[in-house]
């Protein structure tokens, strides 16, 4: 039996707007950097962009959840699935004066390792919520997988 639930996931520490080039010269310049939720299967379509240099961003996903063998199972809109990997992908791109998205990096927020206890109680309660701040060690938009600790997954009770 399906049940809905919402994913919300609460961002701080955002980079800013720009990002220099590296010093080894891999990694260009980026201005007018924003951060969005890419839709599944469709990575042009982005929920909600948020600037970087915002004091928070905030996005609510509708997603069901199920119970299978293996534990909860979610699914949703912008609930990525791969090789059984159930993840979020948060992308990092540049807005230029038309309005236009250029994602240059990802960051992948990972559901597989949320602990079944807690993903059990936010299917029951309705929300499960995330907690992250964007930064990297280095000072720039934080990609690649993301675990604990670096988002904090708890349940919480719809409202």
């Amino acid at each position: 039996m399906m049940a809905p639930m919402r994913i919300r996931i609460d961002a701080v520490d955002l980079p800013g707007l720009t990002r220099p080039a590296s010093v080894d010269g891999k990694v260009p310049a980026h201005g007018n950097i924003h951060i969005a939720v890419q839709r599944r299967d469709r990575p042009a379509e982005l929920l909600e962009p948020q600037p970087g240099d915002a004091p928070s961003a905030t996005w609510t996903l509708e997603c069901t959840t199920s119970s299978s063998p293996t534990g909860t199972e979610v699914k949703g809109p912008y609930v990525q699935d791969r090789l059984g990997r159930r993840f979020i992908y948060l992308s990092w791109g540049t807005v230029d004066e038309s309005g236009t998205f250029t994602m240059f990096r990802r960051a992948k927020l990972m559901l597989d390792v949320i602990p079944a206890d807690v993903l059990a109680a936010a299917a029951r309660d309705g929300l499960l919520v995330g907690r992250l701040g964007l930064t990297d060690a280095q000072g720039g938009p934080l990609c690649g997988r993301v675990e604990p600790p670096h988002i904090t997954w708890t349940a919480a009770r719809a409202g």
